[in-house]
């Protein structure tokens, strides 16, 4: 891998585009407001909260675990190598069902803005096989041009979200501009938990900051840093784009506007307080925003490809790294491969690229992910009373306690409110929700034939990678037959042997 190649803000722009700012608030945050009028904004707000009390044990974890693996990792040295292991399983096909959901999604959005600007109908299909194409190509190129063109992308999607947001503040909005959005009588309303669920949806991906950490300048600080950058970048920043579109309507207008037209919402603002130039320049960064997207996700399951390829349990072929680039190449092409597959088997049944391709394969990666970081606030508290260590309570179990019955509560909502992410049946919603349990637990399978037949592979599942040659770890771990003693906090003590 390309070592010390990305910093702080490489990382960041990862993460970030990940998310697809853009995407997310002009095609969700009109439902959101719907459904919790004009307290939607306070929603991203909580959620965001939320997961900077999860990024505490999260990243602190970052710093006494150096695998590849990042959350099977980090979940490994808590819980043990069977759940880690179902945990890996469940990494691979949550990434996999938030990137190639998208690839829909990408059709739909490319259709839309062509028949806005144009005037012409294209099909959805051939926009999503070349955009696989497109988004291999960026896999394969070396993880900092990756970087950069996110960087492009990002500044471009977030600037005409920041223009509009502009616009309506010069103006200031239809009635003036009001903070009635976070008094608790609007927050507090039936609709606020269908607003949360929303809410923490479209944070996913911000985790990923970990994966990169073997391609990190200084990684025990720059992973840390740029998870927090993100999470409150996202947090503050859909909270106030969505306010200052309730400021353009007004409060009682809004969500009238919404109703009658959700995918218009946001461009019905910024025609009115910017121009309608602007309007087409959005039309165009929503389908960059999705490309970025796409492209950060790619480059997530390359890595956790790669990882997974170097423990044994993927086959070796996809551990292989472009001798020039220094991608995981291979990974990519079959990531890609089963891009097509999918996107391809959904095309040929006839199914709806929006509200079939994208809501019923992206749902279940999302909920996998968030299930995820539930497993991995768990395991930090559990990690860190087997080991010794000079961090403090707050990182090693006030924060991630916390996390871990704040994010339960989002799991619970989510699931809940699962009909709104997937616009399907009773029958459908409940087989979507289900594939979650049921992966981890073919995960758990695995975990034991791996044991009964490769237990050398079993043995270093998630162990520490061997380090370059002339780097050293910063504070030497000591080797599992000469444990250090608790009164030697300054040289951490090994982990006992993961069940």
């Amino acid at each position: 891998m390309r070592r010390a190649a990305l910093g702080t803000a490489d990382i960041s722009f990862f993460v970030v585009s990940a998310a697809a700012p853009l995407t997310v608030m002009a095609g969700v945050a009109p439902v959101a407001i719907l459904l919790g009028g004009i307290g939607a904004p306070a929603g991203y707000l909580l959620a965001g909260i939320t997961l900077a009390v999860f990024a505490v044990g999260f990243t602190t974890m970052s710093r006494h675990v150096r695998s590849g693996g990042a959350f099977y990792a980090y979940i490994t040295r808590g819980l043990g190598k069977r759940v880690g292991i179902g945990a890996a399983l469940l990494a691979l096909v949550g990434y996999n069902g938030m990137e190639i959901g998208v690839y829909g999604l990408l059709g739909t959005t490319t259709a839309d803005t062509s028949r806005a600007l144009f005037g012409l109908d294209i099909p959805w299909l051939p926009v999503s096989l070349a955009g696989l194409a497109l988004i291999w190509y960026g896999g394969f190129r070396s993880i900092d041009f990756g970087a950069k063109l996110l960087g492009v992308l990002l500044v471009a999607e977030t600037g005409i979200l920041v223009l509009l947001a502009a616009g309506v503040l010069l103006e200031g909005g239809a009635h003036g501009l009001s903070l009635g959005s976070f008094a608790p009588g609007a927050v507090l309303v039936p609709g606020t938990a269908a607003v949360l669920a929303f809410a923490f949806a479209a944070f996913t991906g911000f985790e990923s900051t970990v994966i990169y950490r073997r391609e990190a300048r200084d990684p025990d600080r720059t992973i840390p840093r740029a998870t927090y950058i993100a999470v409150a970048f996202l947090g503050l920043f859909y909270a106030f784009i969505v306010w200052t579109v309730i400021q353009a309507f007004g409060a009682e207008e809004v969500i009238a506007a919404a109703t009658a037209d959700p995918g218009g919402l946001f461009f019905a603002a910024i025609t009115t307080y910017v121009g309608p130039w602007a309007a087409d320049l959005m039309h165009v960064f929503i389908v960059t925003s999705v490309i970025a997207s796409l492209l950060a996700f790619h480059n997530a399951i390359n890595r956790y490809a790669l990882a997974l390829a170097e423990e044994g349990v993927l086959p070796a072929a996809l551990g292989r790294v472009h001798p020039r680039h220094r991608s995981p190449y291979l990974a990519g092409v079959a990531q890609t491969v089963l891009g097509a597959v999918i996107v391809l088997g959904f095309a040929l049944a006839g199914a709806d690229p929006y509200q079939q391709l994208l809501l019923w394969v992206n749902t279940p990666g999302m909920i996998a992910l968030m299930v995820l970081m539930l497993l991995a606030a768990i395991a930090v508290p559990v990690y860190f009373r087997r080991t010794a260590h000079t961090e403090g309570p707050w990182r090693t179990a006030i924060a991630p306690v916390t996390a871990a019955v704040l994010l339960a509560v989002a799991i619970f909502l989510v699931a809940s409110k699962v009909e709104l992410f997937t616009m399907a049946s009773t029958t459908v919603n409940t087989v979507l929700v289900a594939l979650v349990p049921a992966v981890f637990l073919a995960g758990l399978a695995l975990a034991q034939r791996l044991k009964t037949r490769r237990p050398e592979v079993y043995a270093r599942f998630a162990e520490e990678p061997a380090l370059p040659e002339g780097e050293e770890v910063p504070c030497p771990l000591p080797t599992p037959s000469s444990p250090q003693p608790a009164s030697a906090p300054s040289t951490p003590a090994v982990p006992k042997p993961a069940r």
